[in-house]
């Protein structure tokens, strides 16, 4: 992989990452910050969240991915952190190119600089055995073989590099001459919490433990730990096993391998956890790309780990030890069959229709009461086969054109109906969008109750409240009655903020803190898609666009609700027909959206049109065209006159608000709506 894709497979493993260096607290994927601190109040929640690739906490607004995380959390060097991670998941980092070389430099182990030297603590080791009589935390292990290998205890042992730490009793156990494990021997209990996780120090760079059995072993167990190796080596011999030390340290064993002439058969044996079975495939893969005779084997029993089993049960850990080294060669061949049949297994689970046809048919029966939502435009959810299904729905249009009013008189009508509406406003406040409702409700009750139409009112004529006392009874009345109408609705409507920190990884989160709050899944509208803060700043416009249509087609299929995510055009696009060309410029919106729909002009692209002229019309004739529709009629389009002072599409097809209207005539054309309109419409209005 070349330098960015092993970067974009690192972040993948941020959630794991977490698991691993912090302090989980209540909520899922929450934990304590280790900015702020939130969630260690009297609540214990925290609300520093992790995500797949990325983080925030709504606490301190910190933010930030996996590399950042890591800096903070073990003090690595930003430009070291890179190379740490994907030593620590197995993953191959191409430096080929000069920018990368000066950003994410890679350690050589072959030059350091004087201040880098690695230092001799072979005196200090064999002082340290001295003593290992001195401590009973010998962990189930012989003399000899602790001996052996110089392990040794310190009463109060201080890290070399940190003189501020505590002084602390340790077992001393070596992995080269410049390099120990310093592991604690109190009582987890009695240990401060504070000093809890440096229970295991580690001391100089990295080494595999015991790694001379590679030269000299026949059949090698490869283990997690220091005291692991120790466990094995003492019931089968000092060229029976080595210590990884950490899961992470896969390529320095590989080196080692690599670097042997001698080639020894190995029993991967690590520990029973989901890091260990990563940590196993990834050995498993590579030593069969080195054509090198393996297996997969627990002499552990039902425990943990080597030292555990050595523990619990010396006498049947060593049998199942020397079994394991005794039959290699058939353990390996039933690995090798049983690895076979698992993988068939595992494609066919994946990808074998048969395996897919009982839950389809149990998806289509429980789709029985599923329920189309209509927008509420009648002709609209005609051409949308009766409204939103489950999907990604695209809106379009030039500036000016409504694109926002559209969206937000759909929400309204569908909160109306009973459903909930979640609206992702990332441009304007949420007091405006309210302020934009009610202004089109004074326009609505001036149609239904025959009132003037002079008395509706704008937008800025709803929020500047200096102007209230110029209104007239009947003004002041119509307001309060258009307050109380969108009060009725209120309730189904959530409203989310953007400050400069959504995307649509955010978005996929708030959705399901809504629903686990107790709310239905809500239809979701994103205002708009060009504004979504980026996933990676180091990505382009196209590659983080693409990402969010992506994630915001994902959470459509996993809560089965319709999300309509707003898009701009660009300019070019001003003076023609509304198309998906226009859709281009906003990534993948044209190829994952189920259904995308460009608002335009009435007449646009003819001959002599003039853009300015039909914007400046009151009602501006606009027309929605379908421009695409995976499951239903595409390239109709339905017309709509758009009072843009009053934030209102009326369907061209049912409206009577573009003849001339005065007061006298105005009941009128009430009475003409009434009779376009059922009794389930004039309710909702």
């Amino acid at each position: 992989m070349n330098f960015q894709e092993t970067t974009e497979e690192i972040k993948k493993h941020l959630p794991e990452y977490a698991e691993e260096h912090l302090e989980k607290s209540k909520g899922k994927n929450q934990y304590v910050c280790i900015f702020c601190g939130s969630g260690t109040g009297s609540n214990a929640t925290g609300a520093f969240t992790v995500y797949r690739d990325n983080y925030y906490c709504f606490a301190c607004h910190q933010h930030g991915d996996i590399f950042d995380l890591a800096e903070k959390t073990e003090n690595i060097p930003r430009n070291s952190v890179v190379q740490h991670l994907a030593e620590k998941y197995h993953l191959e980092i191409d430096f080929s190119t000069e920018k990368i070389k000066k950003d994410f430099p890679k350690e050589n182990p072959e030059i350091k600089s004087q201040n880098e030297q690695e230092e001799n603590y072979t005196p200090f080791f064999y002082g340290a055995n001295e003593h290992i009589g001195e401590t009973d935390y010998h962990r189930g292990i012989s003399l000899p073989t602790l001996n052996h290998f110089r392990v040794g205890y310190v009463r109060e042992w201080q890290h070399p590099k940190n003189p501020y730490s505590p002084f602390t009793p340790r077992l001393i156990i070596p992995t080269s001459e410049s390099s120990y494990l310093a592991r604690d021997t109190r009582n987890y209990d009695d240990i401060p919490e504070n000093q809890r996780r440096y229970v295991k120090s580690k001391v100089g760079r990295v080494h595999i433990f015991n790694e001379k059995a590679i030269e000299s072993g026949d059949v090698v167990y490869i283990v997690e730990g220091e005291i692991d190796a120790l466990s094995i080596i003492d019931v089968a011999g000092y060229d029976s096993a080595v210590g990884l030390g950490s899961v992470s340290n896969i390529n320095r064993l590989f080196d080692v391998v690599d670097k042997s002439e001698h080639k020894p058969k190995f029993i991967v044996s690590l520990d029973n956890d989901s890091a260990g079975e990563k940590a196993q495939n990834a050995l498993m893969e590579g030593f069969g790309i080195r054509n090198i005779s393996c297996c997969v084997y627990n002499p552990c029993g039902d425990c943990k780990d080597p030292n555990e089993a050595l523990m619990d049960n010396p006498e049947v850990f060593r049998h199942s030890v020397i079994y394991g080294i005794e039959n290699i060669d058939r353990i390996v061949d039933e690995y090798i069959h049983r690895d076979e049949m698992n993988r068939k297994v595992n494609y066919d689970s994946q990808f074998s229709a048969k395996v897919f046809l009982s839950d389809f048919v149990d998806g289509i029966s429980g789709n029985v009461n599923t329920e189309v939502i209509p927008t509420g435009f009648r002709e609209l959810d005609d051409i949308l086969d009766g409204g939103l299904y489950e999907g990604l729905y695209g809106i379009g249009a030039i500036s000016s054109l409504g694109k926002t009013t559209f969206a937000m008189q759909i929400a309204d009508q569908i909160a109306a109906q009973g459903y909930e509406v979640l609206i992702f406003s990332l441009e304007m406040s949420k007091n405006e969008l309210i302020a934009k409702s009610i202004s089109r409700n004074t326009m609505q009750r001036v149609l239904e109750k025959g009132g003037s139409i002079q008395h509706a009112k704008t937008t800025r004529g709803i929020m500047t409240y200096k102007r209230y006392s110029s209104y007239c009874q009947e003004e002041k009345k119509l307001i309060r009655d258009a307050v109380r109408d969108y009060g009725r609705i209120a309730e189904n409507i959530f409203i989310r903020e953007g400050m400069g920190d959504v995307t649509a990884e955010v978005i996929a989160e708030q959705v399901r803190e809504h629903t686990e709050s107790g709310h239905r899944p809500p239809v979701v509208i994103v205002d708009y898609l060009q504004i979504l803060s980026p996933k990676n700043e180091r990505w382009t416009d196209k590659q983080n666009t693409d990402n969010a249509v992506l994630t915001l087609k994902r959470l459509s299929r996993d809560y089965k609700i319709p999300v309509i995510v707003i898009s701009s055009f660009n300019r070019e696009n001003y003076s023609v027909k509304v198309s998906m060309q226009a859709f281009k410029e906003s990534g993948a919106i044209e190829y994952s959206t189920d259904v995308l729909i460009g608002l335009q002009l009435k007449g646009i692209g003819s001959r002599n049109f003039d853009t300015e002229q039909a914007k400046s019309k009151n009602p501006r004739e606009v027309e929605a065209v379908i421009l695409k529709n995976r499951n239903g009629r595409a390239g109709e389009k339905t017309a709509f006159n758009f009072y843009a002072m009053f934030n209102y599409f009326a369907e061209a097809k049912y409206d009577f608000t573009d003849r001339k209207i005065s007061d006298n005539n105005i009941s009128a054309v009430s009475d003409g709506l009434n009779l376009f309109l059922d009794g389930k419409d004039r309710e909702r209005l």
